[in-house]
């Protein structure tokens, strides 16, 4: 009897030590299993995970230098691509590099990278051992230099620059000068470069530089009347701005009583201007000392005051000067066309005398 419990004692016993066993192997086999397991992923490592993919380039079970290399030549057909810059009718042709843009390569390489520190040791060896893609991907970054941006649109002012132009009418070296006005244009410098730096994050091909426009500071209607006197024509012309809109023929100094070239102003006007001898001891030494205006004046009914010393536009009753070299140096004109320039010319009017 004693003996047959001792036998189940010992067969329970066994029982044990083989559970124990398989255990003991289990976990051997595990541990070895592990083992491998970590060895294999430090010996992949430097390796990217298959599926992974940088701005459409997969880098899948690359290495470093090898994802670096094929992403910088996906990167090099961005950075060196033709950008169309316009501007008032100007163009120029460049590249996003030359303008200051570059990839950060090496950034995205890293992130492709990490993507395996994210993951469990067993995922990362399943993934790699079977070749089953993850299907992860990045944008390549890319950096933008505004210095550079800058110092294009600068160089580009200077093409598209056009200064305004104010209307003028003057006397340069004894020859009359016109010049009618016109807009300028000028870049919008900071508007321009924000707008190239919008167009290479967007990887545009096209980008029109905003300008504009510089008003004259003096246009033709400022300019009103201008008298010009032509002496070798003995005519009168009056430019509105910078077109003649009435002529007339006149009379100008005889010989040794020229009228004076130059620029000059009308001071003062007088209707039935009287008129006082300039020369009572010279060529007015036969005639009287002081006319009263009115009808025979020598001044005629209307007279316009140069600011040239005894120089007037004066109307005349001698028809007969009209035409040549008559005066003491006035311009004489008709009676009737003298008092219709005395209407609408106003003191403050240019006057340019020429040859």
């Amino acid at each position: 009897m004693s003996r047959g419990k001792h036998t189940k004692r010992m067969f329970g016993g066994g029982r044990v030590t083989v559970v124990l066993v398989l255990v003991a192997g289990m976990l051997v086999l595990g541990g070895g299993l592990a083992f491998a397991a970590y060895s294999y992923d430090q010996a992949t490592a430097s390796r990217i995970l298959p599926g992974v993919a940088i701005d459409g380039v997969n880098v899948g079970e690359m290495s470093r230098d090898e994802a670096i290399r094929a992403v910088t030549e996906k990167a090099d057909l961005t950075l060196s691509g033709d950008l169309v810059v316009q501007a008032a009718g100007s163009s120029w042709t460049v590249t996003p590099a030359g303008l200051g843009m570059e990839a950060d390569v090496t950034a995205a390489v890293d992130q492709a990278f990490a993507v395996a520190d994210s993951m469990s040791l067993w995922a990362r060896v399943y993934h790699r051992i079977t070749g089953s893609s993850i299907e992860r991907g990045f944008e390549l970054g890319y950096t933008y230099d505004r210095t550079e941006v800058e110092t294009f649109v600068e160089q580009a002012y200077g093409t598209v620059a056009k200064p305004a132009r104010d209307a003028e009418i003057s006397l340069v070296d004894g020859q009359l000068v016109t010049k009618r006005a016109h807009e300028g244009l000028e870049l919008k410098v900071e508007l321009a470069t924000n707008r190239i730096l919008r167009t290479l994050e967007r990887r545009g091909l096209s980008v029109a530089m905003p300008v504009k426009t510089l008003l004259p500071a003096v246009t033709e209607a400022d300019l009103g009347y201008t008298l010009v006197v032509r002496l070798s024509e003995n005519m009168l012309y009056v430019y509105n701005g910078v077109k003649v809109e009435r002529k007339y023929a006149i009379a100008t100094g005889a010989p040794g009583y020229p009228t004076p070239e130059g620029s000059f102003q009308i001071v003062d006007k007088a209707e039935n201007p009287s008129w006082t001898n300039p020369a009572p001891d010279g060529w007015g030494a036969d005639l009287p000392r002081f006319i009263p205006g009115g009808p025979g004046s020598p001044l005629g009914t209307r007279a316009l005051y140069l600011d040239a010393p005894g120089i007037r536009i004066h109307g005349t009753y001698d028809i007969g000067s009209i035409g040549s070299y008559a005066s003491h140096g006035c311009i004489r004109m008709t009676i009737a066309e003298s008092e219709e320039l005395y209407e609408y010319i106003p003191v403050g009017t240019p006057v340019l005398i020429l040859p």
